[in-house]
């Protein structure tokens, strides 16, 4: 009888992952984020997203993270923003992370239906609307990607205006700043009405 090989990754491998995520911009020009917690990475705000599933498409999958994370099904991903790739620890393991981000415009509401549960699991401490000039701010908290504000701000009016033809932008691989020290947990999240 012959036994599988298997295979072990070194010590600092990261495993692959897809993911998606999907921007909302409200008519205002406010778009929506989640406050999350990384043990490696610290706290930052990003997108609806997650995982793709196994015979998904990125789309797909950015459709099913948008409404497990914030209950809305009337909403599906519009052009692709961007992609990207990113470290981090993933449920104990430490992934690269391939992600498409993709654009939509929705109504300047907070989540619907009870999503405590996907929140509690994924590490989603908050969620807020960002004006421009927040997410902008040079003490903004840290944001996934990095470069969001710009991203949004070449295309925010054009999509506002139902503009939906963007050129994406890759990228590539964006490494991490530096973890802030003292970054904890807190012990429930809240939400905000803003």
């Amino acid at each position: 009888m012959r036994l599988p090989r298997l295979r072990f990754r070194r010590s600092g491998e990261r495993t692959p992952r897809q993911a998606a995520r999907t921007v909302v911009l409200a008519p205002d020009g406010e778009v929506f984020l989640l406050r999350s917690d990384n043990r490696e990475v610290g706290v930052h705000w990003t997108m609806p997203g997650g995982g793709i599933d196994p015979g998904e498409s990125p789309r797909e999958g950015a459709t099913r993270e948008l409404g497990e994370e914030t209950g809305w099904t009337d909403l599906t991903p519009g052009p692709l923003l961007c992609t990207w790739e990113h470290d981090f620890t993933w449920h104990g393991i430490p992934v690269r992370q391939h992600e498409h981000i993709f654009l939509t415009t929705g109504p300047h509401r907070g989540p619907l239906g009870d999503v405590s549960a996907v929140h509690s699991v994924d590490g989603i401490l908050d969620w807020r609307w960002w004006t421009p000039e927040e997410l902008s701010a040079e003490d903004a908290d840290p944001l996934w990607p990095p470069q969001l504000p710009e991203l949004l701000a070449a295309v925010r009016a054009r999509v506002l205006a139902g503009d939906t033809t963007i050129e994406p932008v890759d990228l590539g691989y964006v490494p991490n700043a530096p973890k802030p020290s003292g970054t904890t947990r807190p012990a429930a999240s809240r939400t905000r009405t803003r």
